[in-house]
C-alpha cells in the first residue's frame, strides 16, 4: 500500500506506475515469506493457503490497475 500511495502522490502517471509494479513484486515477497511462515509452523497450511491466494488475487488487480494507467 505504501509503493501505491507514494507512485500516486508522485503525480505523474509514469511513476504511479512504475510504483505499482513494486508493489505487485511486494505481494510476491509476501507470498515467499508464507512460504517460510508456514514451513517454521508460524502458519497452518490452510491459513497459509488462504493468504497466499488472497494475495495472488491482490498482485492481479494491482496489475490490471497498471495497465489502466499505462493506457491512459
Amino acid at each position: 500500500m505504501n509503493n501505491i500511495a507514494e507512485g500516486f502522490e508522485r503525480g505523474y502517471q509514469t511513476e504511479f506506475a512504475r510504483f505499482l509494479k513494486i508493489a505487485k513484486a511486494s505481494c510476491g515477497e509476501v507470498r515467499s515469506m508464507l512460504y517460510l511462515a508456514e514451513d517454521l509452523g508460524y502458519l497452518n497450511s490452510e491459513s497459509a493457503q488462504s493468504y497466499r491466494s488472497n494475495s495472488e488475487k491482490l498482485s492481479r488487480s494491482i496489475s490490471a490497475l497498471e495497465s489502466s494507467v499505462r493506457k491512459n
